[in-house]
């Protein structure tokens, strides 16, 4: 399913071509280039959720409350993200490429991607198609891209 996320992000929505709102069009696209229905199913029903994250009222909520947050993972999220990702969101928000909201919103996809192995490659992309997704964060999304395509020496955090 991450690679159909992966594929669709940086052919569509990365590259700005226009996006297709038929599914079935985009569907038969994805089959043509090796998807499998059910994973192009997963892929297509996880961008529907992330956009409708930012609609829920709990987005809502997150934007309005402005005091900062320590977060406690729980067993399930430790198991998919290790402490290389963990570290590394909590980098993203001291340099305030994510703040709490979108941090949550970041975890929940993540925690919704049907895989066992999860690196912090893949939560970069993830942070990426949350933050393109969300209004008002083309600072971060910026800053984010930065941080991927201008690979620093030594650790980031």
């Amino acid at each position: 399913m991450f690679d159909i996320l992966m594929y669709l992000f940086e052919n569509y929505i990365h590259s700005e071509a226009e996006v297709m709102v038929d599914h079935d069009v985009l569907t038969d696209e994805l089959t043509r280039a090796g998807f499998h229905q059910d994973e192009i199913y997963k892929a297509l029903t996880w961008l529907e959720k992330l956009a409708a994250l930012q609609d829920s009222e709990s987005y809502a909520y997150l934007t309005r409350v402005a005091r900062p947050s320590v977060r406690i993972y729980t067993a399930e999220e430790m198991q998919l993200l290790d402490t290389e990702c963990r570290g590394f969101l909590m980098f993203l928000e001291q340099v305030n490429v994510l703040d709490f909201s979108t941090r949550e919103m970041v975890i929940d996809r993540v925690m919704e991607l049907d895989t066992q192995y999860f690196s912090i490659d893949d939560l970069k992309w993830v942070v990426l198609m949350v933050l393109f997704n969300v209004p008002g964060q083309e600072s971060a999304y910026s800053q984010m891209e930065d941080l991927i395509f201008d690979e620093q020496e030594g650790p980031l955090h």
